[in-house]
């Protein structure tokens, strides 16, 4: 129950601040630190996965520790044991952790930043967001209000034939699993989506921010899980397009570029 750490006390740093409220309890109980707040949003399973990656970083749960205890950790953050799980299991997957067995088993750190073959031979995710600094941030925050309002837009006009089905189309393409063709698909829906809104300003700024961010998303570990959530997400927003439901094409989007910030700043914070 809780991190191997835990058997000697609140860390050195913990101690040091005689009594801050980071540390609650006895030896065993899960740390009261910030990133073990509540999930709040619409996006449980990628803000856990940050949050997961931003314990391991932070060394809450240092290399060698053990995660809280599962049901616990659950608690904490407030997710469903499934989510958790998934969210485990997505992290083992990228090489963050290890599950063991037995009497002592449990899940435990085993490195502070992805498995050298996670990234598949691509650019080293953490350079690159380095090498973008503050920028990284702005072109999140821009997507987010930029591409909301293109699908927004883009519900509330009154679309052809032969502009659905475009959209149907790269949206059936953009579901494609094979790491040397999936950005390419995913950045063509959503320029599908822009072109759909009729602006050709809109259009090329989304044009712009997926190009800034397009190596640093295509250096990420692929993550299964997230990829399914990523599909799910689309599929609502082209269906709200299609359906003429621009405040329900607005949310989507902006939860699909949530879900995405959560992820990066997670694993590149």
């Amino acid at each position: 129950m809780g991190t191997d750490a835990g058997t000697a006390g609140p860390p050195a740093a913990a101690r040091a601040a005689g009594g801050d409220g980071l540390w609650t309890g006895d030896a065993g109980t899960v740390p009261a630190l910030p990133v073990w707040r509540p999930v709040r949003g619409g996006n449980a399973f990628e803000i856990t996965v940050a949050r997961l990656v931003q314990a391991i970083k932070l060394g809450m749960v240092r290399v060698g520790e053990r995660l809280p205890a599962e049901r616990e950790l659950a608690d904490r953050l407030q997710v469903s044991r499934v989510t958790l799980r998934e969210a485990i299991a997505a992290l083992r997957d990228a090489g963050y952790l290890e599950s063991r067995r037995g009497r002592t088993g449990g899940t435990f750190v085993v490195s502070a930043r992805p498995a050298p073959g996670a990234g598949d031979g691509r650019p080293d995710a953490g350079e690159l967001a380095r090498e973008m600094g503050d920028r990284l941030h702005d072109a999140l925050d821009f997507r987010r209000v930029l591409e909301s309002g293109a699908a927004g837009l883009a519900a509330n006009r009154s679309l052809s034939a032969a502009q659905r089905q475009h959209l149907v189309a790269a949206l059936a393409a953009s579901r494609d699993r094979d790491p040397l063709t999936r950005r390419v698909s995913d950045s063509r829906l959503h320029l599908a989506i822009a072109a759909a809104s009729g602006s050709p300003s809109l259009a090329a700024a989304v044009a712009d921010v997926q190009l800034a961010l397009d190596r640093l998303l295509a250096a990420i570990p692929v993550i299964d899980r997230n990829l399914d959530h990523s599909d799910a997400q689309h599929i609502r927003v082209v269906d709200a397009i299609l359906g003429g439901d621009p405040e329900g094409a607005r949310s989507a989007m902006e939860e699909h570029c949530d879900g995405t910030a959560e992820l990066l700043r997670g694993l590149l914070g």
